[in-house]
């Protein structure tokens, strides 16, 4: 299987304006996601609506796509992309651009998913490790059946144990925090995009409801890796002081 990485890159952010090109290590954001994704996937591509994100793609070496400026969500943007790009590739992996750690091993884990034929969409989960973290609704979760595919997502605590006090849940049942990777097989990327929002998705404002509730299969890799997401210029700063520990 030929797998291609399309990374969505806006300029506007209401918390954070500019946020790829911020610099992080003394190189822009986006260049970390982007040399951590080539180092996996056959192709790797930013995708992104401004020409200065588009102009220091290039300038570091990767290769870029422009898309419109109308896209409501990653997804539709990728799609967008990858028909820009074209190829015989048989999986796209969409890896947000505001993501400089992600692992080796995490793109790994979600292209193994395709082994399994039955796999449509691809995601990422990891345990989580104490119940505050798993009772925030910005961590959404994930519950699994027993060949890996979810059965839903939620923003609340999934699924709630009974006869147990709240503290000694983790000790019953294992908790998956969601990772916003995905992956998907090209043909079934084209016909996500064209699906209009569902009910679940409005309710609890997560897309990947709307694949799920339309009867899309997801498969969920496991990963003990976690990210270390830029959504503010606090997340940065505390970027630069995991890479200084981490050295």
């Amino acid at each position: 299987m030929k797998f291609i990485g399309l990374i969505p890159a806006r300029y506007a952010s209401t918390r954070f304006p500019g946020k790829p090109l911020a610099l992080l290590n003394g190189k822009p954001v986006i260049q970390h996601v982007y040399e951590q994704a080539a180092k996996v996937l056959d192709a790797v591509y930013v995708a992104t609506d401004d020409e200065r994100i588009y102009n220091k793609v290039l300038a570091f070496g990767g290769k870029a796509v422009m898309t419109s400026t109308e896209h409501h969500s990653g997804t539709d943007r990728i799609e967008e992309a990858l028909e820009k790009v074209g190829g015989d590739f048989d999986v796209v992996v969409n890896i947000q651009g505001d993501e400089p750690f992600i692992a080796q091993s995490q793109i790994e884990t979600l292209c193994q998913c395709f082994v399994d034929k039955a796999t449509q969409i691809a995601t990422l989960g990891k345990p989580f490790e104490c119940i505050e973290a798993a009772e925030n609704p910005n961590s959404p979760k994930i519950v699994v059946d027993n060949r890996g595919y979810a059965l839903y997502f939620s923003r609340s605590i999934i699924p709630f144990v009974r006869g147990t006090e709240r503290q000694d849940w983790l000790s019953k049942y294992p908790f998956l925090k969601h990772l916003g990777i995905y992956a998907y097989r090209t043909n079934v990327l084209k016909e996500i995009t064209k699906l209009p929002q569902s009910s679940l998705e409005l309710a609890e404002s997560l897309e990947q409801l709307r694949w799920l509730q339309n009867g899309y299969r997801i498969k969920v890799g496991l990963t003990d890796v976690e990210t270390v997401g830029i959504d503010t210029p606090d997340d940065l700063q505390r970027a630069e002081e995991f890479i200084r520990n981490r050295r």
